[in-house]
């Protein structure tokens, strides 16, 4: 069995929060939070970045001042002539790694300057990560919806290519980008007009089938899956594929106990069950699933603690 040591990543917030929670949360985390990175920006939708584009800075120097390394995220979708010259400043600058989701924004990454990828783009074998290994990338967090094998195999090819994996290891999983807003659409708005009703589901709108089943949940022009991911009763077998690093999605709750809940058993010192019990206590209304890696279906059910 390989020993665990997986490097802990933030990954960027998903939803429309407001600008003092924003500013709240990232505090919280460079002052207890127990990871190594935070992907920092807007991924879903670029008409929520003026709401706390003026915290960004500050979130930033304070998220660094608590040791953590800061890597600017990047939209899922780029559509708009504003949006990509925001892409291509995070690019100009030269302090900060930056994570890519949306693979148009590899025109400008410079020869010799490392950038991560994020989940959003489709690496699902390993010619995939030769040729963006070939560009620059140093880091890659593979799309939640990959099976255990193809995690083996990728990671497996990472190790002479110099590139960590990392794997989606919780929260509700990203599973579709769109031009149009079905949360403005289930408000009777069009996108333009939206009036931002996404800021009313602070972990996304939960839809159900005709049945009443519990399917997926709306975030803006996102699709997420309804259940959350939670890799934590697995992390002997990915340490043992040579999987590198675990992505941490920010939901609302006790988000600090999360983190701590994976470095503890990461670390060896509670027990995969009792890191599970915890994150059951500190995000009470959350579904969990490992189905993708290893279940039949991608919505497969952990047990229940």
């Amino acid at each position: 069995m390989a020993e665990r040591n997986f490097e802990l990543t933030l990954g960027p917030l998903q939803f429309n929060w407001p600008a003092q929670k924003f500013v709240d949360f990232y505090a919280a985390v460079a002052d207890e939070a127990p990871v190594d990175r935070v992907v920092i920006g807007e991924l879903v939708c670029s008409k929520r970045a003026p709401f706390y584009a003026d915290r960004l800075p500050g979130a930033i120097e304070r998220l660094e001042r608590g040791g953590k390394q800061v890597v600017l995220g990047s939209l899922a979708l780029i559509t708009l002539e504003r949006e990509r010259r925001a892409a291509r400043e995070n690019f100009d600058q030269a302090a900060h790694d930056v994570e890519i989701n949306d693979l148009t924004l590899m025109n400008w990454v410079r020869d010799g300057k490392a950038f991560s990828v994020g989940p959003l783009v489709n690496v699902y074998n390993e010619a995939t990560l030769a040729f963006l290994a070939g560009r620059g990338a140093r880091r890659v967090c593979l799309p939640p919806e990959l099976p255990f094998a193809s995690v083996e195999t990728i990671a497996r090819a990472s190790k002479d290519i110099g590139v960590g994996i990392e794997l989606w290891a919780y929260g509700r999983m990203p599973l579709a980008i769109s031009g149009r807003c079905t949360h403005a659409r289930a408000h009777g708005l069009s996108k333009d007009s939206c009036q931002f009703v996404c800021d009313k589901d602070p972990d996304g709108l939960p839809t159900k089938t005709l049945d009443g089943v519990d399917f997926l949940a709306i975030n803006g022009v996102q699709t997420l899956s309804f259940k959350y991911a939670n890799l934590i009763l697995d992390l002997d077998r990915l340490a043992d594929a040579g999987v590198a690093g675990l992505r941490l999605s920010p939901h609302s709750g006790d988000f600090i106990a999360v983190t701590k809940a994976f470095a503890d058993v990461s670390e060896g010192r509670i027990s995969p069950r009792e890191g599970l019990s915890r994150l059951s206590r500190a995000a009470p209304q959350a579904e969990f699933t490992d189905g993708f890696l290893f279940g039949e279906c991608g919505a497969a059910p952990l047990p229940v603690i």
